[in-house]
C-alpha cells in the first residue's frame, strides 16, 4: 500500500522528468520520473494534448477520466486504481499516474480462475460496471509485488451509453456479495454531496455522464447481480 497523502503530494508537487515513451497504446503516454529531494517514484504521463481523438469520447477528455476513475476507486475502498493526478507536465496539463511495479508478460489470463485472486477480479469486473469500462483488455489488469491486482488505463470510462468492453465475464448472474453493495451504496449516496471527491467528479464528468452512473449504482444496487454480455461488441480488442 502507499502512504496516499503524501505519495499524491509528491505526485502533485514533484519534478516531472522524462524517462522514455511508452511504445504500445493509441495515445502518447510516457513514463517519468517524479523527484522532490532524495524521493524519487516512476510514473506514467499521459498528456491530453497527445489524446488521439475518438468519436465516442469527447476529445480532450481521457485524462480528466483517468482521475475519474481514481476517486470512485478511493471512495469505494478498493484501491483497483493506482494514485492518479491531473498537472501540468513537460507536455502540457495530463494525468500522471505512479507506475505499478510488475511482469508485463503476466495479464488477467494469467490469474483467471484462481482462488488467491477471485476477491480482487470480482471487484475489478464491478469496478467496471459501475465505470462503464469500454476497454478492459487482459493487459490492463497488472500484479505488484505485493501479490496485489490493479486495474490500469481507465481513459475509456464513463461514457452514458452501455459501452461495457471486458474480458471479465467470470462472474456474470453471480450474486454481489453485500460487503460491496454497502460500498456501492456508499458511492451513490456521496454522488450528490457537497464531498470534495464529489465536487470534483462534477468537475471531471458531464451532467448525462454523471446521470449514467448514478443509474448503473441504482441498478445494480435493486439487482444485485453481476451482468451478463449483452448485445453487440462485448469484448475489447485486441484481448490483452
Amino acid at each position: 500500500m502507499f502512504p496516499t497523502a503524501e505519495h499524491l503530494r509528491i505526485l502533485t508537487e514533484g519534478t516531472l522528468q522524462t524517462a522514455g515513451l511508452v511504445p504500445w497504446g493509441s495515445n502518447y503516454t510516457f513514463l517519468m520520473v517524479v523527484s522532490e529531494g532524495e524521493q524519487e517514484h516512476q510514473a506514467i504521463y499521459k498528456p491530453q494534448q497527445g489524446e488521439r481523438p475518438l468519436w465516442d469520447f469527447p476529445t480532450g477528455t481521457l485524462c480528466l477520466r483517468e482521475r475519474a476513475a481514481y476517486l470512485v476507486s478511493e471512495v469505494l475502498g478498493w484501491q483497483i486504481v493506482p494514485p492518479t493526478i491531473l498537472r501540468d507536465g513537460p507536455r502540457g496539463f495530463g494525468s500522471v499516474q505512479t507506475f505499478i511495479e510488475h511482469d508485463p508478460e503476466e495479464t488477467y489470463f494469467n490469474f483467471q480462475g484462481q482462488a488467491h485472486f477471485e476477491s480482487q477480479l470480482q471487484k475489478i469486473a464491478l469496478f467496471d460496471i459501475v465505470t462503464n469500462n469500454a476497454d478492459r483488455k487482459g493487459g490492463h489488469v497488472i500484479r505488484d509485488t505485493a501479490e496485489q491486482l490493479w486495474g490500469i488505463d481507465h481513459g475509456l470510462c464513463f461514457h452514458p451509453e452501455n459501452k461495457l468492453r471486458t474480458v471479465i465475464w467470470d462472474y456474470a448472474e453471480q450474486p454481489i456479495p453485500p460487503t460491496y453493495l454497502a460500498d456501492l451504496e456508499r458511492l451513490r449516496g456521496g454522488l450528490a454531496t457537497a464531498e470534495p471527491w464529489a465536487e470534483e467528479l462534477r468537475q471531471h464528468l458531464n451532467r448525462h455522464e454523471l446521470q449514467a452512473l448514478e443509474k448503473r449504482l441504482r441498478t445494480l444496487l435493486t439487482q444485485p447481480k453481476f451482468i451478463t454480455p449483452g448485445r453487440g461488441r462485448h469484448y475489447p480488442w485486441p484481448l490483452v
